[in-house]
């Protein structure tokens, strides 16, 4: 299957309508901070010929995939291995103080949830990984059989807003003593056997948010995300624009607080006049989170929760 079939990018034209105005300035570059398959990235460069793209992505399978997605391009692409946080080290050796648009598609990518040994997925069985970078880091696995049970406790209420994450670390505590955890299927299963029938009645599959706190917590996700999106704020241009999709409440509350707070004054209260050096950094692009539309959501069930903001940057730091 080819990365264009594998992968249907999310909200596509809405996040390429968004950057336009800045993609459009000669000689404009863009992030794309979470390349993945490439199809974000694809369709800026065929739609603005005259840009240039930055690629980051943490995982080294889908930058080969990607690459090979956007080798039509040549050099108008240059694809990193790079976790977004490290956005401002990649600009400085690239030599590029400041970029006209960055995006962030957040979550996982199509590749990491439809290759069962990744480990992303709880619909099959598989090694319990969900590192996006399997070179470092620790795996689900080792989070699941090492961690303290008030730390799991912690994560599945911090990262999955798990209700039972209680119940659901008593049951694991008591079976890793028994026997390691390896597989995805032995603890969707325990998790089904913990929760109390009233929970397993709403809300999906019951092992979603225990899985989606154990992938926040490998790959450090919204501590990278505090970091990136002020770093990535900082590297815009004038007139250069973001969008962030994001796929769950916790990111999308921090992009809303970054891109919000960009987009306030910080004077004082009672000023007559507003310096300049306090005036808002930000425009906001969308009134709260943009949502997709229903026909895409029926195309491509994995849009149903994207949240889509957007800002411009109106004024240099002071």
């Amino acid at each position: 299957m080819s990365t264009n079939e594998r992968h249907v990018p999310v909200m596509l034209g809405r996040c390429l309508d968004l950057l336009a105005p800045a993609l459009r300035e000669p000689g404009a570059t863009v992030v794309d901070c979470t390349l993945g398959l490439g199809g974000h990235s694809e369709a800026m460069l065929s739609r603005f010929p005259d840009v240039r793209l930055v690629g980051l992505d943490r995982d080294p399978a889908a930058l080969e995939l990607a690459g090979g997605r956007l080798a039509r391009f040549g050099d108008r692409a240059t694809l990193v291995h790079a976790v977004y946080d490290e956005l401002p080290e990649v600009l400085g050796r690239l030599g590029v103080p400041r970029v006209q648009g960055v995006l962030f598609d957040l979550g996982v990518s199509s590749m990491q949830l439809d290759e069962a040994e990744r480990g992303f997925a709880y619909s099959r069985d598989a090694p319990l990984d969900m590192r996006m970078d399997q070179s470092r880091g620790v795996s689900a696995a080792e989070v699941l059989n090492t961690y303290p049970p008030g730390e799991l406790v912690r994560i599945l209420r911090a990262y999955g807003e798990e209700k039972q994450a209680r119940r659901i670390v008593s049951a694991i505590v008591r079976e890793r003593e028994k026997e390691p955890f390896a597989g995805s299927a032995r603890l969707v299963e325990l998790i089904r056997e913990a929760l109390p029938q009233a929970a397993k009645r709403t809300g999906g599959n019951p092992a979603k948010r225990t899985f989606q706190a154990l992938r926040i917590e490998v790959n450090g996700e919204l501590a990278v995300l505090e970091r990136a999106l002020p770093a990535a704020v900082a590297a815009l241009a004038v007139g250069g624009r973001i969008a962030v999709l994001s796929y769950h409440s916790l990111e999308d509350r921090l992009v809303k607080q970054v891109l919000a707070a960009g987009a306030t004054s910080t004077a004082p209260p009672g000023l007559p006049v507003v310096p300049e050096r306090y005036q808002p950094r930000l425009r906001l692009l969308t009134r709260g989170a943009e949502l997709p539309a229903e026909e895409e959501v029926a195309e491509n069930r994995r849009a149903a929760p994207a949240r889509l903001r957007g800002a411009e940057r109106i004024r240099e730091e002071p």
